[in-house]
């Protein structure tokens, strides 16, 4: 079985900016309110809105540690 030519078609999401994936997340979110999908159609969204969330959180525990970091940093410069 081949996969929907819309699935092969979509960026591979470790590729995706914060802004690219917090987008289709919101897109993949509207759809899925919808409720006029099939089960199968419904799931594999589902699944793909996980991984996006997953990236979204990745880029903002990346930006935090970065910001910790720079805090630390200037805190340690004014001693």
């Amino acid at each position: 079985m081949t996969e929907p030519a819309m699935q092969q078609d979509q960026p591979d999401i470790s590729t995706l900016s914060y802004e690219q994936a917090r987008e289709e997340l919101v897109m993949t979110v509207k759809r899925l309110e919808t409720g006029n999908l099939p089960l199968e159609e419904s799931l594999r969204l589902w699944e793909r809105g996980e991984a996006l969330a997953d990236r979204c959180q990745s880029w903002l525990n990346g930006a935090r540690e970065r910001l910790d970091k720079a805090r630390e940093e200037t805190a340690a410069d004014t001693e």
